[in-house]
């Protein structure tokens, strides 16, 4: 799968989340402070990485920031994507099941390694749910993003 990976600040998690998806044996693109001269601004490495998977340059895309807050926020202004900000990983499950996200957020002060590790397990163990009135919420979030992209 390729993963676009953002994050704002160049952390110990950061790199890991990386690091961890390689060896999970995804193809990773980093933005931000894990890039080399790239904008390291949590909006712009967030956006950068969001748009990666809305235009099907990516499969998925983990985005970082020191609360996981803003980057789920810009990462979410992008049609087509649906960023959940994940704290354990019975969230992350949800998120997968039920909203289709594709992008997880993440926050840098509050994610050790250990739960990044169950966090990403839960992650992609977890499948878009076929239950009709949760796909019905999906496509209902897409009708959404179809009307802020025609303004």
């Amino acid at each position: 799968m390729r993963i676009a990976v953002s994050s704002d600040m160049d952390e110990p998690v950061a790199r890991l989340v990386a690091e961890e998806l390689r060896e999970r044996g995804h193809e990773v693109r980093v933005h931000g402070a894990l890039s080399p001269g790239a904008d390291p601004r949590w909006a712009a490495c967030s956006e950068r990485a969001a748009r990666e998977v809305a235009e099907g340059r990516a499969d998925q895309a983990v985005v970082c920031c020191w609360t996981g807050t803003g980057a789920s926020i810009a990462a979410n202004k992008i049609p087509g994507v649906r960023a959940a900000l994940c704290a354990d990983a019975y969230t992350a499950d949800g998120a997968r099941r039920w909203n289709d996200a594709n992008v997880l957020a993440l926050s840098l002060r509050l994610t050790s390694a250990p739960l990044l590790r169950e966090i990403l397990d839960a992650w992609f163990a977890a499948g878009p749910s076929e239950d009709a009135e949760d796909r019905d919420n999906v496509t209902h979030v897409e009708r959404l993003d179809e009307g802020r992209a025609a303004r």
